[in-house]
């Protein structure tokens, strides 16, 4: 994109803000007993058999965020214990991805590959303190000897085996000489546990695979549980950040640590990982949508890997707001995808360029202007930034408008195309539409009208007024393009729910791209790169995909201008309600009087069932801020906690009542914690604040005389 477009410099935001979360309380109180002498370390462990995902980039915005926070370090170690399913490939995508997030590491990049050895020698001297041994059971014996929950264990026949046996096998083991599953390495734990990770857990596997780094040099290779814990500790990991399904396996990380020589060892802490609606996150269901070619890749715009997003359009800033949005908790929940999908669109309303294109064309001729005529006219990349310059913009007798902006019998509010009614052209002028040309089929293949010279750049000298505004691209100065128009990849919130028999693969949203070949985009937009972002007026934000070639650009949908899937859910809510019955208009005597209505309240409204109201999650929420609302006269901006490990914000209409918002701090309210996110100008509203009142301009927000925790259920 040329022309007189500049490249501004946003004043940067903090990539590395962190909300208040109780890991954060944890590393407060830590730092003030004195611990590791005030330091914070943490680390990002990902495995190198799969691209990172939106669920990564949570821990990454945590750990990395963390770190920077306090002053401390962070590390990128890659656990590549399982030389079966790693590769270069993957190594080099996830220091790409962290990058791109705007994160960077302690360096050197660190790998659990790079303690083999410690990890040999620790074992070693586990082994000499009779704290492991070599078993020869099979997995299906060991699995039948360790129980489970109903089950007790019973020792392995090799439990007892002697020391000097153990270490014999052992260094026979890395030596080669057993096939794969012959011999494990297991520690001597407790059998009586209720915790099935600590009844004798695996240290070491047979498995005769070259490494990605190390070669053939090792063929054993260390469990995940034995790697991590003793990685952290020779790394000087302060607080090793894990999500919520290691919380089991740290009573094992923490009885490794405490065998062996380390004075300061690291501290477990877990928290709930991401789960997002719409979509999947696991990567060997990933892996399977690939294969099975569900998708075009690890990178297709539909996959919530990072490396697709990024394709797709999102931003580094869109996924750290997102990240800070939803906070850090310690229960399992899901988002909202539509919170992401607004998250990009705040980051690109403020920073994407506007454009025009047309993406399903009607050819429209001008009949009283010149053929070889054309007006140029001014118009601003971005209308709230003056930085971003401005671009040219030609009007010939023959342009393109969308086919959907035409109706030939218009009802009476309909503010487009139609014959007899005047528009405004984007930037340009007013045309009158005054008849339509069809094929022999009776389709419109085209438009004609008239222009009003007197009204370049929208606008008349007699200042009617004219409704509606249409994006346009002149015929003659089109690049012509395709777009992707992607959507969400399942059609249901949940697609890994089978208890209908089917698979989430029976979930795949059939309408998740469609390709459009045809388009018609300004001449500002020839020669864009790959990676560029805009905002295509009137339809939505899009990004040029790799694919595109010289003169044939190719554009990715990162999202609509209005979440229009919520739109379609609730017209489909609408059309599978019954009809109402019509009002029987005879006249009837009522039976009974109706009881009086105060002055000043309003009648109750239509009824509601118990099973409607059970929809509704009521919780505590503490009030942390409250404020007014600049060019809100009723609005209060509160910041609550719902004991989420973040604050929501919520507008609550109850300004009247409160002339000095800061007596609702540290007051508990009631929330309605699962509404839809409704976003305001003013921002995101993430809730409703119950209330009450004699009048509706004077409610008052219903608080607790008790101290009930925030997140409580109210009932």
């Amino acid at each position: 994109m040329s022309d007189t477009k500049t490249n501004p410099t946003k004043p940067a935001d903090d990539a590395n803000a962190v909300p208040p979360n109780f890991i954060k309380d944890i590393i407060d109180a830590d730092r003030e007993a004195g611990k590791n002498a005030g330091r914070v370390a943490t680390r990002f462990p990902p495995e190198p058999n799969g691209y990172l995902h939106i669920g990564h980039a949570k821990s990454i915005c945590l750990n990395f965020g963390l770190a920077k926070e306090y002053g401390g370090t962070c590390n990128l170690r890659f656990d590549d214990t399982n030389p079966a399913k790693e590769e270069v490939e993957y190594v080099e995508s996830i220091k790409a991805d962290v990058r791109w997030l705007g994160f960077e590491w302690q360096e050197p990049v660190h790998f659990a590959s790079d303690y083999f050895d410690q990890l040999y020698a620790f074992a070693v001297q586990m082994i000499k303190d009779g704290l492991a041994y070599v078993d020869d059971l099979s997995d299906e014996d060991i699995r039948d000897y360790r129980g489970n929950y109903y089950t007790a264990a019973r020792p392995s026949p090799f439990r007892e085996r002697p020391i000097e046996e153990s270490l014999d096998l052992f260094a026979r083991m890395k030596a080669g000489e057993f096939k794969d599953g012959e011999k494990v390495l297991r520690a001597k734990g407790d059998l009586t546990s209720a915790n099935m990770n600590l009844r004798d857990p695996l240290m070491y596997r047979i498995r005769h695979a070259s490494h990605h780094r190390t070669g053939d040099k090792w063929c054993i290779y260390p469990m995940y549980d034995w790697a991590h814990g003793q990685s952290d500790a020779i790394e000087g990991i302060t607080h090793s950040i894990c999500t919520l399904e290691f919380q089991d396996h740290r009573p094992l990380y923490d009885w490794f640590l405490s065998k062996l020589p380390f004075e300061n060892p690291p501290r477990q802490i877990e928290f709930a990982r991401l789960n997002l609606d719409y979509t999947v996150m696991s990567k060997r269901r990933f892996l399977q949508l690939v294969q099975e070619k569900y998708v075009s890749g690890w990178d297709d715009p539909r996959m919530p890997t990072l490396s697709g997003l990024r394709r797709r359009g999102y931003t580094p800033r869109s996924i750290r707001l997102f990240a800070e949005r939803i906070g850090v908790a310690r229960a399992d929940s899901t988002v909202d995808l539509a919170l992401l999908e607004y998250c990009i669109r705040e980051d690109l309303n403020a920073h994407a360029p506007r454009v025009m294109a047309v993406l399903d064309p009607l050819k429209v001729v001008i009949d009283n202007f010149e053929e070889d005529r054309v007006e140029w006219f001014d118009a601003p990349l971005h209308p709230e930034d003056d930085r971003y310059g401005t671009r040219k913009l030609p009007l010939t007798r023959e342009f393109y408008v969308e086919r959907e902006d035409f109706l030939e019998e218009a009802p009476r509010k309909w503010h487009r195309l139609a014959p007899g009614k005047e528009v405004r052209l984007r930037y340009a002028c007013l045309f009158t539409c005054t008849h339509a040309v069809k094929d022999a089929e009776g389709r419109v293949v085209e438009l004609h009208g008239t222009w009003d010279p007197e009204s370049k750049g929208g606008t008349s000298p007699d200042g009617r007024k004219v409704r509606g505004t249409l994006h346009w691209v002149s015929a003659a100065h089109a690049v012509d393009a395709e777009v992707r128009l992607y959507d969400r990849l399942f059609t249901v919130p949940n697609p890994n729910d089978t208890a209908d028999g089917k698979t989430f693969i029976d979930h795949l949203n059939p309408e998740s791209l469609i390709t459009l070949r045809a388009c018609k985009l300004e001449p500002h937009l020839a020669g864009v790169a790959a990676g560029e972002r805009m905002q295509f007026e009137r339809l939505g934000y899009f990004c040029v995909d790799p694919d595109s070639r010289a003169g044939q650009p190719v554009f990715n949908r990162t999202v609509t201008l209005r979440d229009t899937w919520a739109r379609i859910q609730r017209s489909q809510q609408r059309d599978a309600k019954p009809p109402k019955a019509k009002k029987d208009k005879t006249p009837v005597q009522a039976e009974t009087p109706s009881a009086p209505v105060r002055e000043g309240l309003e009648p109750i409204k239509d009824e509601i069932t118990i099973d409607d109201f059970a929809k509704l999650d009521l919780r505590v929420a503490l009030v942390k801020e409250a404020g007014f609302v600049k060019g809100a006269d009723r609005l209060l901006r509160l910041l609550v906690d719902l004991g989420e490990g973040r604050l929501r914000q919520i507008f609550a209409g109850i300004r009247e009542s409160y002339p000095d918002p800061a007596v609702l701090v540290g007051q508990s309210v009631i929330v309605v914690a699962n509404l839809k996110p409704r976003k305001m100008k003013f921002g995101l509203s993430e809730g409703m604040v119950l209330s009450g009142g004699t009048a509706p301009d004077k409610l008052v927000a219903a608080t607790f005389k008790t101290d009930p925790e925030p997140g409580d259920t109210v009932s």
